[in-house]
């Protein structure tokens, strides 16, 4: 018995504690938005959350309701709750769409898509559509100050991406998968050009193929040797002063060795 009141006891101190419950228990809508804005000013978003949520509907369809909706999606994205944030400032664009916030706004959405990117190992969806939601707010907001910004943000999503892909590339061709992994570097080149290991890849796919030529059955050597001399020469071409060019030149001169074998072992082959 004496635990029980105890517990009751604790209940209500508890209860009493908590600032918001008795505003939130006022009629005074005015009042009520008078201690939003003062949680707000005070970076007590988690109260001031509440307070907005119960009188806006209070204040639907007057010149006050934008600014109430603008601070109540901002207290979603300081609380880090993203994906609520981003479904908010969706929703004030299509409220408000010619507010002077606007841009503010779509810059935010897409901002938290990149609050939500994991590290690069993790799934990359909300990665990818960070990277294409702010070069859309780029492209449709030429003069904005926030495309500065938004440009790091492109790039620092498109690094995350290329590691992720990097790495495994770099997994498939630990594991012995050479020829996914010689696939998946010459991907790496393709999506992403202007990377400044461009000469990596390249290199890395000759590696693989070479590999993968290594273990191929005598029908396709051949084939798959000459696929590293013509990778090796493309090489050459493209990267010349490469710190891997001296590795390439190694690779190059061991495929046209095995070419030739080949083609000396085959006529022995062909009259036996």
């Amino acid at each position: 018995m004496r635990l029980f009141a105890a517990l009751c006891l604790a209940l209500i101190l508890m209860t009493g504690c908590d600032p918001i419950t008795k505003i939130m228990k006022s009629k005074d809508p005015e009042y009520k938005l008078r201690k939003a804005e003062d949680y707000f000013a005070k970076k007590k978003y988690n109260y001031a959350q509440q307070l907005y949520e119960e009188v806006m509907p209070n204040f639907k369809g007057t010149a006050r309701f934008e600014d109430i909706y603008y601070k109540y999606a901002y207290t979603a994205y300081y609380l880090r709750d993203y994906m609520n944030a981003e479904n908010l400032f969706k929703t004030y664009m299509e409220v408000f769409p010619n507010s002077a916030r606007a841009e503010e706004m779509d810059y935010m959405r897409a901002y938290t898509f990149y609050k939500q990117s994991p590290k690069a190992e993790l799934d990359q969806t909300n990665t990818i559509k960070a990277m294409g939601m702010m070069q859309t707010f780029i492209n449709t907001h030429p003069g904005s100050a926030r495309n500065k910004e938004a440009g790091a943000i492109v790039d620092a999503c498109r690094t995350k991406l290329e590691t992720k892909d990097r790495n495994a590339a770099k997994l498939y061709f630990d594991i012995g998968q050479f020829r996914a992994s010689a696939v998946a570097y010459e991907a790496l080149m393709n999506n992403y050009p202007d990377s400044d290991q461009s000469d990596l890849y390249k290199f890395m796919s000759i590696k693989a193929y070479y590999e993968f030529a290594q273990m191929s059955v005598d029908e396709k050597r051949t084939e798959r040797y000459s696929k590293v001399v013509e990778s090796c020469q493309d090489f050459m071409d493209r990267f010349p002063q490469s710190g891997y060019a001296k590795q390439v030149q190694q690779f190059l001169s061991l495929s046209q060795t095995q070419l030739k074998t080949i083609a000396h072992e085959q006529p022995s082959k062909t009259s036996a």
